[in-house]
């Protein structure tokens, strides 16, 4: 009777093991769309609805935003605010797969100083967009891959904002990483760059990042994830597309799905998004025009 129960365990744990392994090994495809900047105006229905169109065409498991979902919070009425955040997630409705979002700077209500509003307000800074789509930040496992999402915009009482990870964000990092095996592959999701040479490109190459345009504690936050299989961060915020890859980490921008919101292509990058074939450890993305024009 004991050599029975024993082969049942063992044969358990290969086919727990086999199972394990077959999830990190499976091929997977997933859409990363960002900066839609869902509004009323400019064809702005029509073209997200071609995006997802095109998105579902290419058969994803699942699709992964990066911000900029609306446009805006940041110096809208409640009333503004609020109809947009129902247009956008109307719209995502349309999709036949799970959307995971990511915060971005034009989510948070109501931080522009010209705004005067109740800050008390449940809803008031990122509290609109965590009632109504997703916490600020979060960790989810997918096809054996670990994704981390986080919120890079900090309130900048001189301005509006800037790019940054706070203490308690990078406290729940830590938290959040030791539940996983250091084996495991890591994609981070974030509105703001990590990394870009944008500025080098438009500007020349001793150009200096501004505060809003890139995660000021960038280094620091990084740091975090040595121990572990850190491979993938995917960025938003500066509407142009751009792959970097910097010690066994990939970084991409995205491009924008609005392009010049809804006005046309941004510089040389048209209105798309990314598509991202993984298998393993391994990645491979492409940009995809959806095919918008603006209608003259």
């Amino acid at each position: 009777m004991k050599k029975q129960y024993f082969f049942f365990l063992a044969m358990l744990f290969t086919i727990t093991s086999i199972n394990i392994q077959a999830q990190k090994n499976k091929k997977f495809r997933f859409v990363f769309m960002t900066d839609i900047h869902m509004t009323y105006q400019d064809q702005a229905t029509e073209g997200f609805q071609k995006a997802i169109d095109k998105a579902e065409s290419l058969k994803p498991d699942f699709i992964v935003t990066g911000g900029d979902l609306i446009m805006d919070a940041l110096s809208q009425s409640y009333s503004r605010a609020d109809s947009l955040y129902n247009l956008y997630t109307g719209m995502t409705k349309r999709f036949n797969h799970t959307v995971y979002n990511c915060i971005g700077n034009h989510e948070i209500w109501a931080w522009d100083k010209n705004t005067k509003v109740d800050t008390t307000l449940a809803d008031y800074g990122r509290g609109m967009y965590t009632k109504r789509i997703k916490p600020a930040y979060y960790s989810s496992n997918m096809n054996g891959w670990h994704f981390i999402f986080l919120s890079s915009i900090q309130r900048d009482y001189g301005g509006l904002y800037v790019g940054g990870i706070d203490a308690k964000q990078m406290e729940w990092i830590q938290e959040d990483l030791a539940n996983v095996d250091t084996k495991t592959p890591v994609a981070i999701v974030t509105h703001i760059p990590f990394m870009t040479l944008q500025a080098q490109y438009f500007y020349g190459s001793l150009a200096n990042n501004a505060k809003g345009d890139v995660i000021c504690n960038a280094k620091e936050t990084l740091s975090l994830f040595k121990k572990h299989n850190l491979k993938l961060v995917l960025q938003g915020h500066l509407h142009y597309y751009e792959k970097l890859e910097i010690s066994g980490i990939t970084f991409i921008t995205g491009g924008a799905v609005c392009g010049s919101w809804w006005k046309g292509p941004y510089s040389s990058t048209q209105e798309g998004f990314v598509v991202i074939d993984a298998e393993a450890e391994k990645i491979n993305a492409s940009y995809v025009d959806y095919g918008w024009e603006v209608k003259k």
